[in-house]
């Protein structure tokens, strides 16, 4: 069963400058009396809305994309994240543009704000909810996305990068409020120098700069300093637990991660969801 339910205290909002469409939007976070997790297109028509669910994702290409009566919204894995974290289990996210703003490329802003809101408890029913009983395992390539039963829910996530300022990352975190301003929700999102351009040209990251990502040469980071000296794979741990969050709670597992995607992410939370596959035993 899930426990306590909870919304915001107060109503607070934040604005700035879509990654990938570069688009200017303003965000509103709402209490609810109940509902779950939503957002809501204020700047369409009927006001459409977009369950922030497995359901939802329409593509996971670069960012984490929800479409909903015919409307989208993109890049909502930051903002999700920060809410689930901090415990926030029923909020209308509005939103009147088609992306989440970046802000500093962290969820350190998002974290502030809900956390100043305050939470309150609401008057909805528990609900049964899926749990990880046996090891689930998806790849791809060498990369490959975990779940395993555990007395605690925790994030592990490696990287390998071919350029000397990343190179190969590991970390490990345990899932807690009290450590996530700390540990995770400050990391930016980043990029390689290299990358930039031929994204650019294919319509991604218009509204990316030094100012919200950071960009790794092949010697140097471009805008430095860096917040923690592995803060890329702390970030890809960020952008797990929004996507993971998409299943509305976090199971007691730990969740592993080797080069993974949005792609994987969500894929892994909706194997959680529905009748998971096994890790294929490998003998003794």
């Amino acid at each position: 069963m899930q426990p306590t339910r909870y919304t915001l205290a107060e109503r607070v909002s934040r604005s700035g400058v879509g990654l990938h469409t570069g688009e200017q939007t303003q965000v509103s976070l709402l209490p609810v009396p109940a509902g779950d997790r939503y957002f809501v297109r204020v700047d369409l028509p009927g006001k459409p809305e977009i369950p922030a669910t497995l359901a939802s994702v329409r593509q996971t290409q670069l960012a984490t994309q929800l479409v909903g009566q015919g409307a989208t919204v993109q890049t909502v894995e930051h903002l999700l994240a920060a809410l689930a974290v901090l415990g926030i289990t029923d909020v209308c996210i509005e939103v009147n543009g088609p992306e989440i703003p970046l802000l500093d490329g962290s969820a350190q802003d998002w974290t502030e704000a809900i956390a100043g809101a305050g939470k309150v408890a609401i008057a909805a029913p528990a609900r049964e909810l899926p749990g990880v009983s046996q090891p689930i395992c998806l790849y791809q390539g060498d990369a490959f996305v975990a779940a395993i039963p555990a007395e605690e829910t925790r994030f592990t996530y490696g990287i390998d990068f071919p350029v000397a300022p990343i190179g190969n990352q590991w970390y490990s975190w345990a899932a807690s409020a009290d450590t996530w301003a700390a540990e995770i929700a400050p990391a930016r999102t980043f990029t390689l120098e290299a990358y930039v351009e031929p994204l650019r040209q294919q319509g991604w990251i218009r509204g990316g700069s030094l100012d919200n990502a950071l960009v790794c040469g092949d010697r140097d980071w471009l805008n430095p300093p860096l917040r923690f000296a592995n803060e890329p794979v702390r970030h890809k741990i960020l952008d797990f637990v929004g996507d993971v969050s998409l299943l509305g709670f976090f199971p007691k597992a730990h969740f592993i991660a080797y080069k993974a995607s949005h792609q994987l992410h969500v894929r892994l939370a909706r194997q959680i969801a529905s009748v998971p596959q096994p890790c294929p035993s490998t003998g003794e």
